[in-house]
């Protein structure tokens, strides 16, 4: 029987990054991904990445692979306004146009590089679980073991029906139409609002046409391309002699969340702990995301660095942030409607969050750069991202992030620590004494106090903020980075 440390199913953005997370911090970790080759079917749907996700590439190295290949621009939309987020302090005060098939082929390359283990053409089809590891069926009879099994197998997931974790929360109540196709005739380019919704046609490359319309009336299933011919003539009255589909695809409003992302070995990420309408972009990003706060933790208990329990932490800090997602899209999708009502309340909203207070706040939400976990009261930092700052260290300029590509966590000394001895967790966390001279600075909040140490976990938030003396930061380290040796 085959044995892996962490068995991935699913090899999309969210399963990929977790892949290399668990890889960066040795452990034993394989893909199991149906797609027989790189190229997913449908791989171009999701258009782009937020800020806080080219941050998280950023930490690991890799920021510029994706910057090279797309177009930077901002992206953060809600109802009817733009969210400029270019005043925000961060490297990168934008969001980045690059379809999912562009993203998820430089991940792959990635991976290859790191020697993730994937096994294609498969899937994962049941598991059953007990005290010591998970035995895992895949579709072609074989039976894989592992210690850990990590379901990123999208919104139908088996891994989650299979826990029997419930999936709650509301129906759809309309859908659209997408795809990828030629067509024979010049068709209308650009958007068009009729009474049903919204609905665009846009260029592709090498004649490619893309399609996103609104479908008439709810309907679920997947697309034939008779159904797209049928749906353009009643939106454009022509079907632009429409024929040789790469793909077709239905999505709907339908807003679900898994009540938990965790059965004992059994966990969740992605599109398989949480569904929402993709207005706003934020499904890839919060996968990706979910992946690089669970990917260190399950490391550190596979290698009995922390115990099991650290997995807890998990659902408590991502599960809120899938959660207001849910909400700000099932919002959207409320101002999308065509009635009088519904553009006057879309106006409305817009003239609102246009307000520099009410922008900062949603934007820093929506692009990921506000997330904070809940870690108890202190420093505006704590339960915060990083930022990534130029720091002077002993060995030269370095900047924050740079200290992360080996997502390692990272104490920084910045002139307050100097009696405090880090010595039995030196096998884990780095520890490095730096000045940094500029203002401290936080998306939506502004400037903070400089603190005189930070502890940074390896997925960037901040740990433990000194504030003129050590308290705690023995119980921080042992919280996230296990007893000391």
């Amino acid at each position: 029987m085959t044995e892996h440390e962490v068995l991935i199913a699913g090899g999309g953005p969210t399963g990929m990054m977790l892949g290399a997370e668990l890889t960066l911090a040795g452990v034993d970790a394989a893909i199991v991904e149906p797609s027989a080759t790189r190229d997913r079917e449908g791989g171009s749907r999701a258009g782009g990445l937020h800020s806080r996700t080219i941050e998280v590439f950023d930490m690991r190295g890799i920021a510029d692979r994706f910057l090279s290949q797309g177009q930077t621009a901002q992206v953060v939309r809600f109802a009817n306004a733009s969210l400029d987020i270019s005043d925000f302090p961060t490297r990168h005060p934008y969001g980045l146009a690059l379809f999912q098939n562009r993203t998820e082929r430089i991940m792959a390359d990635w991976l290859d590089e790191l020697h993730v283990k994937f096994y294609r053409g498969r899937e994962v089809t049941g598991f059953v679980q007990n005290d010591s590891g998970v035995d895992v069926t895949l579709s072609d009879g074989e039976t894989m073991r592992a210690q850990y099994l990590v379901g990123c197998d999208g919104a139908r997931s088996v891994v989650r029906k299979t826990a029997g974790i419930d999936f709650v929360g509301s129906d759809p109540t309309m859908s659209w139409l997408i795809a990828e196709v030629q067509m024979s005739e010049e068709p209308a380019w650009g958007f068009r609002e009729t009474p049903t919704g919204f609905h665009a046609i846009g260029r592709g490359d090498n004649g490619v046409v893309r399609l996103a319309l609104t479908d008439p009336v709810l309907k679920t299933g997947k697309p034939t391309l008779r159904d797209l011919s049928e749906t353009l003539i009643a939106i454009y009255g022509s079907d632009f002699g429409v024929n040789s589909p790469n793909w077709l695809s239905r999505f709907n409003d339908a807003t679900r969340q898994a009540v938990a992302y965790r059965d004992r070995r059994v966990l969740l990420a992605g599109d398989a702990a949480h569904i929402h309408p993709p207005l706003g972009g934020q499904g890839l990003n919060i996968g990706v995301q979910d992946a690089v706060n669970l990917g260190w933790k399950l490391a550190q208990v596979v290698r009995r660095i922390s115990p099991e329990n650290l997995l807890d932490t998990y659902h408590a800090e991502r599960h809120p942030i899938a959660a207001r997602v849910l909400k700000n899209t099932m919002a959207q999708v409320a101002t999308r409607r065509t009635d009088d009502r519904t553009k006057a309340l879309g106006e409305v909203i817009s003239e609102v969050v246009s307000m520099d207070g009410p922008r900062k706040q949603l934007a820093a939400e929506m692009s990921g750069l506000g997330v904070h976990y809940d870690f108890g009261e202190g420093h505006p930092l704590l339960g915060r991202r990083m930022p990534d700052l130029d720091l002077i260290t002993p060995g030269g300029p370095r900047r924050v992030f740079s200290l992360l590509h080996d997502a390692r966590p990272v104490l920084l000394n910045f002139g307050g620590l100097a009696a405090f001895d880090i010595t039995p967790w030196a096998d884990r966390v780095q520890s490095f004494d730096a000045k940094y001279d500029g203002k401290w600075e936080l998306p939506a909040i502004g400037a903070v106090a400089a603190p005189t140490g930070v502890l940074i976990r390896p997925d960037g938030y901040v740990a433990w903020v000194g504030e003129g003396k050590e308290a705690r930061l023995a119980d921080a380290l042992t919280t996230w980075f296990g007893p000391p040796a």
